[in-house]
């Protein structure tokens, strides 16, 4: 079970102004307010902010955050109004607001899923089984790709992106943070960022609502059948584009048993448990479910490494530059080499 615990120094929340706020805008809140925060996750600040028996996830943008539009605290509520009512792993919200006198950013409040996390290595008493995980596996993609599938018009978030130019965007997007958040200890990563521009495919003909980055760690189980996914979190990247960008930056969380020993010390999910799925299968699994081809698989892998070292480098850069405390954070610099190596070497062994 994800526990909230002490609020880490220099994240402190004002209670003065934030429960007369929510008391305000949440009806029936009753008793003492009590703030802790959850000490994972490594972009936005989420607290656990109790009230009497009620529990209230609290999400805002990190201290000292450069990247504002990664942070847009606005989109993450509206996608999670407008995407509840047709897929039901969403956490519900309850209040948004812009206001600077409450917090002095924008934030927003949700209901807790209460289920269990998985992180790096699934927990002894859960009891799985090799046919568990694989099982446990197919389930996750299954609800990506459900995800994939909603009428994103219908309920109303056609303006939440722009799908055509998608995959050009996002390569020069991520190239120019890369670069803008560069400390003098990470790799230069420009051979990786060219050979990603000379390969990018060509704009999908059928582009969804994606999430931007689903993994085990942002899915939550059913305490009663931990096989069950209830919940989806983290919505804050949410967009429309191609779904196989969408499955890409899922695989480069996805480290296998027999990856290189430097990848199992980074890894942050149970994907090289026994019976966890292997990169291959996935994508033969996600072609059955969607009927899209992956031709261009090694691109999205290579991308979805050089993605995720970018957003480490963003979170490094406010370490390195003395924006942030956290200990974790020491050692991103070390990840981002991690991931660059990774994407060359989807990139040399590739026969795009």
């Amino acid at each position: 079970m994800d526990e909230a615990t002490e609020v880490r120094q220099g994240e402190e929340l004002d209670a003065r102004k934030i429960g007369p706020f929510l008391r305000d805008v949440i009806p029936g809140l009753e008793g003492e307010m009590k703030i802790q925060q959850f000490p994972s996750g490594a972009s936005n600040l989420t607290y656990l902010v109790t009230v009497g028996e009620r529990e209230l996830v609290l999400r805002r943008p990190p201290i000292g955050t450069k990247a504002k539009t990664a942070h847009d605290m606005g989109r993450e509520y509206t996608v999670l109004k407008a995407l509840g009512p047709v897929f039901p792993y969403c956490p519900r919200p309850l209040a948004y607001t812009e206001d600077p006198q409450v917090m002095g950013c924008s934030f927003y409040v949700m209901e807790r899923i209460r289920g269990i996390v998985l992180r790096k290595d699934i927990p002894a008493s859960l009891g799985f089984s090799p046919e568990d995980m694989t099982h446990l596996c197919q389930n996750l993609f299954k609800v990506l790709f459900e995800l994939h599938s909603v009428d994103y018009e219908k309920i109303g978030l056609g303006d939440l992106g722009k799908p055509r130019g998608y995959v050009e965007r996002q390569v020069t997007g991520w190239s120019g943070r890369y670069r803008a958040a560069r400390t003098p200890d990470v790799p230069e990563a420009e051979a990786v960022m060219g050979w990603l521009k000379e390969k990018m495919p060509s704009d999908t003909d059928d582009p969804c609502l994606i999430h931007n980055d689903f993994k085990f760690d942002n899915v939550v189980l059913d305490p009663e059948n931990p096989l069950n996914i209830i919940g989806v979190l983290d919505w804050e990247m949410t967009t429309l584009g191609d779904p196989l960008m969408d499955l890409g930056g899922t695989l480069a969380y996805w480290v296998e048993a027999g990856d290189p020993q430097e990848m199992q010390l980074m890894r942050s999910v149970p994907t090289n448990a026994p019976g966890a799925m292997k990169r291959r299968d996935v994508v033969a699994l996600y072609e059955r479910l969607s009927g899209r081809t992956l031709q261009h698989y090694d691109f999205y892998l290579c991308f979805g490494y050089f993605k995720l070292a970018a957003i480490a480098q963003q979170i490094y850069y406010r370490y390195f530059h003395g924006q942030t405390r956290d200990p974790r954070f020491q050692k991103f610099g070390y990840v981002v080499g991690i991931l660059e190596k990774a994407a060359t070497t989807i990139m040399e062994r590739s026969g795009l």
